[in-house]
């Protein structure tokens, strides 16, 4: 071969399985930028008596920082407080890892009222969506 290999693009509408690269790729890149292996998952749920899940708060704590996911609580049991108590029982842990940072991403018809009622205060408002949606980065510290 003489000269640069030709490249040639092509745009999906769907996930392919070479799609894996791009995620284990990126995955090799930042491992090697940062300690990324440090970082923990960390996940809290409600059940009722059956045992059957109501509710959970998925995330991960990396060093100080702790990062709230996904908070969910099934229709029919919400405004009975549990998404107050998964957050805060999710947060207790974190900070018994030595997290005093705590972080979230929430549109604005999702929960960012609940967030604010937590001590959560909206960092960076991202106002670009369609139907007048908006996106809230919220933070809450314990630090001093």
């Amino acid at each position: 071969m003489n000269g640069p290999e030709a490249i040639r693009y092509s745009v999906h509408d769907e996930l392919l399985p070479e799609s894996r690269l791009v995620d284990e790729g990126l995955g090799s890149a930042n491992e090697k930028a940062a300690p990324l292996h440090e970082v923990q998952p960390l996940s809290c749920f409600a059940r009722v008596a059956s045992s059957l899940v109501i509710g959970g708060a998925i995330g991960r704590t990396w060093g100080r920082c702790c990062e709230l996911q996904q908070v969910w609580v099934e229709p029919r049991y919400r405004r009975r407080g549990i998404a107050t108590r998964l957050i805060k029982e999710f947060e207790g842990r974190a900070q018994s890892r030595g997290c005093s940072i705590f972080y979230l991403e929430t549109f604005n018809f999702q929960a960012p009222q609940l967030y604010r009622a937590l001590g959560y205060e909206v960092r960076y408002e991202h106002a670009v969506y369609p139907y007048g949606i908006v996106k809230y980065i919220m933070v809450r510290s314990t630090e001093e």
